[in-house]
């Protein structure tokens, strides 16, 4: 779906309307819902971060999250798997379902939690071990039982590494080139075998080429799981996604969700006026 949206046409047309911001909640994607998000809030300590963010992200479909800086999205990226938690004086209220369970609920393991929900972050961070080791470390802390040659080799094919390091698996995983490390970091998250993997501008620090291997690598990922992305490059949203949510911080409201739709609807017919001045670059 998201391929053919290579070519969209980031300064739409027409004029966008006002509207409050909690309409954005209105929209639903017809589709399995992997997470859902019900008027989440997090506060830092006493300053708020997230107001009332509500958005259900589908199954087997990559979902971008963009905005200007500050507005919320990698926080809001972070609570999907608890990530936050790690944080001294964080609080949230809200609720977050991943397949209908409460992931903040008293019961639920945030370790199981983080190991069905992975996360790629902004800078590539191999651990100073070879690349067999940095891909079959997860799977040896958690007792992994099968072949773990046979899961090195799958997890570094479906992150489309295994033809460039077949014959240097014992190599350092930090010897290699910062796209490669990336799709390292990749095929590590893969092997521990999550349902989401959550990507946190995974290719800021990427020169061109490296960052078209890691969107092709996306959207062949969102076959088999469900991918959420936080980007500043509007093209790349454009580009990777199935849905764009779009998140803006003002003086009153921190971190709202403003307008969440099919990404070639939100660049080409955004619904709020913000959203357009946002594309449009007025801002951010």
């Amino acid at each position: 779906m998201a391929r053919e949206m290579t070519d969209v046409r980031l300064d739409v047309g027409g004029a966008a309307q006002e509207r409050p911001a909690s309409a954005a909640a209105a929209f639903r994607p017809p589709e399995p819902i992997a997470i859902e998000v019900e008027n989440l809030s997090l506060w830092y300590g006493k300053k708020r971060a997230l107001t009332n963010v509500s958005l259900a992200i589908p199954r087997n479909r990559v979902t971008a999250l963009i905005g200007p800086s500050g507005c919320g999205k990698s926080t809001l990226l972070r609570c999907l798997n608890r990530m936050n938690d790690l944080i001294p004086g964080v609080r949230i209220e809200g609720t977050v379902r991943y397949h209908g369970v409460d992931i903040y609920g008293k019961d639920v393991d945030p370790v199981e939690v983080r190991r069905r929900i992975g996360m790629v972050f902004q800078k590539p961070n191999p651990f100073p071990k070879s690349i067999y080791d940095n891909v079959a470390f997860g799977a040896r802390v958690n007792g992994y039982r099968g072949n773990l040659d046979e899961l090195v080799e799958r997890c570094l094919r479906r992150a489309a590494l295994w033809d460039e390091v077949k014959d240097d698996l014992r190599k350092s995983g930090l010897a290699l080139s910062g796209g490669q490390q990336q799709r390292l970091c990749i095929a590590r998250a893969l092997a521990n075998d999550p349902d989401v993997i959550l990507m946190d501008e995974p290719c800021s620090a990427l020169d061109p080429i490296a960052t078209l291997k890691i969107e092709d690598l996306m959207r062949e990922l969102a076959e088999q799981y469900t991918i959420v992305i936080v980007t500043h490059n509007m093209q790349q949203a454009a580009r990777v996604s199935d849905y764009t949510a779009f998140l803006l911080t003002d003086e009153e409201t921190p971190g709202q969700l403003i307008e969440y739709a099919p990404t070639q609807e939100l660049f080409t017919r955004p619904k709020d006026r913000r959203t357009e001045d946002y594309i449009r670059g007025r801002f951010g």
